[in-house]
């Protein structure tokens, strides 16, 4: 490898780590690839890839940068030093104040960068979290956040500074906010959306108990997109209950105008607005006038009701008046990075009783004036080496490792250059970058709906009723939240939406919260579903050429996150599946793998390590869920004495499936004996994917143990754990 290029701390440390393939022998030739670690630096972080074309697992190879070199020393923080609860914030001037928020601001930037991960939406709500903190009690006074990284700043000011570098890490911090981890997390944030329901339902448990603490909920413009929020909102409306909800605009739109639209912006005036409709002679004011307004009779109540609407409409900024529709008081918009107004007008609120729900309108910034990316939750993806030099773009040259998402991608622009009626959906948090190639080609089909899951299903199946082929793209996790559209307007209508279900199984770092291991029992007890997963990249494209052709009914298939494991270069069109039929890759004797999806990959490594112990195993790659290839598990359960499944989903999924067929065809009765290998009945924690795999027990060397142990070898199996 050539290194002459780079800097002499950057050649010195690329080191290997979790290097393992399939067979004894490792792959000579490597490529560098670039990642950038954070969108504040220009200088690249290298990781090595294998440039062998033949198959193998390479989980991943790092470049350790030299701290000295790529990272900067850590600012002090006096005054951060000082806090260890929320408590301590009271006595600060508004200088210390502002003070503390550079030091926040800098803390969560020498940590991210240390983790390689974006920092612009977690430290663009510094001064928004700290003057919540500064003016309501936590935890007697209840904080609800509905995206994650929203809450880190909020997290550290509540004496979890100290395990702060641990956050995503195996037994760390979690990344989102959670009961379990401290009193002053209330509620869990998920996908958001949800923090506004659960924080009315804690205001109306309040008000029950006759208890007087406040609930404050933050939710953020990403999250307005669902349609939970609209419903808790009327709801609040309805109730009248005594809340604060914050809206965190990011200044960011999902579907911006096509002139550029100029973006809300807080001057003067509108702060100036904020504090007088805060204030507590302007809302007295204005009951005293609903009150009079009733006195006089119902026709004079809705007139001045409109007359009130129609001069906030004019002097607030666009929007405002829905918020009032559904009844809530409207405040805003306010510098989400001024301190000093955010407090005044916080104090305001915070001190008025029984004004029903309120909604705080705070401008927190773009990204330009965060120096990160926008969105928490959004799976940020980098764009590219576009900072990068000349030379190392030159090396990289085609060598760039990729995603089952750019093979995905990549084959599905290829079937819509052909095929005219192909269009994209997509739901969920954030874009991955890789559906930006078919969104440049061919952006009059492609719609990228957010986090309005439903939405997408349903709209999909509008799309297919009208002739097209909507391949409706969303992560596990998120396609959880559509399920009733799935089976109402979808299976049961029998219309031909393709579901790709990217993200699928475990995601290392992020969690439980966005893990994918429902999706393959959920969507294979459906009827009409068609239920798929690919043990390669390979079977990923041919398999979008297969859901292409499916035209009668719906269609899925789901793929993890992370490299590909084998082909390198361009994708070629892809070769349609015959419906419901696998394949055996590797013929052995006693014992067979039947793997489905990319666990196949394992099971080939785990034959791999039996070959050690003299044993042959055969391994099956099944690609079918539903409906199973039948001839393929007789076939299987007649020649050997063991059958293991192995899949990286839930109890209920495909090895369900193949236990109730195998059972109703008397398989069972003879000598044949089956063992499942799934997901734990239990959430597995954030930490790395190898970490994660192997407390799930699904490793390659867990699998092979498997087998050792129903062979009876159980010292051989306790030495290959070793």
């Amino acid at each position: 490898m050539d290194t002459a290029f780079l800097s002499p701390p950057l050649a010195r440390n690329l080191v290997y780590d979790e290097f393992a393939v399939l067979h004894p022998t490792s792959y000579p030739f490597h490529t560098l690839r670039y990642l950038r670690c954070n969108p504040m630096y220009s200088r690249p972080l290298l990781t090595i890839a294998p440039a062998s074309p033949s198959r193998g697992l390479i989980q991943r190879v790092a470049a350790l940068p030299d701290v000295d070199d790529f990272f900067w020393e850590k600012d002090p923080t006096p005054i951060l030093d000082t806090i260890d609860a929320p408590i301590h914030l009271k006595n600060l001037s508004s200088k210390e104040l502002k003070q503390l928020a550079d030091e926040v601001r800098s803390e969560i930037a020498f940590i991210m960068s240390r983790k390689c991960q974006p920092c612009g939406a977690d430290r663009s709500v510094v001064e928004l979290t700290i003057a919540i903190h500064y003016v309501f009690n936590a935890p007697m006074d209840k904080i609800l956040w509905d995206a994650g990284q929203h809450a880190y700043a909020h997290k550290i000011l509540t004496g979890r500074r100290s395990l702060f570098h641990t956050i995503t890490q195996k037994n760390g911090l979690s990344g989102f906010t959670s009961r379990f981890e401290s009193e002053y997390d209330p509620f869990g944030a998920g996908h958001g959306c949800n923090s506004l329901s659960a924080g009315l339902g804690m205001a109306v448990a309040r008000d029950i108990n006759g208890r007087k603490n406040r609930i404050v909920t933050v939710i953020s413009n990403w999250t307005t997109m669902a349609g939970q929020v609209y419903e808790a909102m009327g709801h609040a409306g309805f109730l009248d209950s005594n809340m604060v909800v914050i809206l965190n605009d990011s200044c960011h739109t999902l579907l911006p105008k096509a002139d550029g639209g100029a973006k809300m912006s807080v001057n003067a005036f509108s702060s100036a607005l904020s504090k007088i409709q805060s204030s507590k002679g302007f809302r007295r004011f204005r009951e005293a006038a609903k009150g009079l307004a009733k006195w006089f009779g119902k026709g004079m109540h809705e007139f001045a009701a409109k007359v009130d609407e129609y001069a906030r409409g004019m002097i607030g900024p666009h929007g405002a008046t829905l918020f009032e529709e559904l009844g809530l008081y409207y405040i805003g918009p306010i510098d989400g990075r001024n301190i000093d107004d955010l407090i005044c007008v916080l104090k305001e609120v915070a001190s008025l009783d029984s004004t029903g729900p309120v909604l705080v309108h705070v401008i927190t910034g773009t990204e330009n004036d965060t120096g990160g990316i926008i969105g928490s939750e959004i799976n940020a993806v980098e764009e590219g080496p576009s900072n990068s030099s000349p030379d190392l773009l030159k090396f990289l040259g085609t060598g760039l490792s990729r995603t089952y998402n750019d093979c995905f991608v990549e084959a599905l622009t290829a079937e819509a250059e052909n095929d005219k009626r192909i269009v994209v959906v997509h739901g969920g948090m954030g874009i991955d970058r890789s559906l930006r190639l078919f969104q440049s080609r061919f952006p009059d089909r492609f719609f990228d709906l957010g986090i309005a899951e439903q939405h997408a299903v349903t709209f999909s199946a509008g799309l297919a009723c009208g002739g097209l082929k909507p391949f409706c793209i969303i992560p596990s996790t998120f396609l959880q939240r559509a399920y009733d559209q799935i089976i109402e307007d979808v299976d049961m209508q029998k219309i031909p939406v393709r579901f790709a279900i990217t993200n699928a199984g475990l995601v290392g770092s992020e969690g439980p919260t966005n893990s994918g291991p429902f999706d393959i029992t959920f969507m294979s007890c459906l009827p009409n579903m068609i239920v798929m997963s690919p043990s390669n990249e390979d079977e990923l494209i041919d398999m979008v050429a297969t859901a292409a052709m499916i035209e009668d009914r719906p269609i899925c298939f789901r793929y993890p996150r992370g490299a590909i494991v084998g082909t390198s270069g361009s994708v070629t069109y892809g070769n349609p599946f015959e419906i419901g039929k696998g394949e055996i890759l590797v013929e052995g004797k006693e014992i067979a793998f039947l793997g489905y999806g990319e666990v196949v990959q394992r099971c080939l490594i785990a034959r791999s390590l039996l070959s050690n112990f003299g044993i042959q195993a055969t391994v099956a790659n099944a690609r079918f869920c539903k409906p199973l290839d039948i001839d393929l598990i007789r076939t299987l359960c007649q020649q050997h004495s063991f059958l293991i499944t192995v899949e990286e989903g839930t109890v209920g999924g495909f090895g369900s499936h193949v236990s109730q067929f195998i059972s109703l065809d008397g398989l069972l009765d003879g000598r044949t004996k089956w063992r499942p290998i799934v997901l734990p009945d239990r959430y597995i924690e954030h930490a790395s994917l190898a970490e994660q795999l192997d407390l799930a027990g699904l490793t390659a060397h867990h699998i092979a143990a498997t087998a050792l142990t129903l062979l009876g070898r159980h010292r051989d199996a306790l030495l290959l754990m070793k």
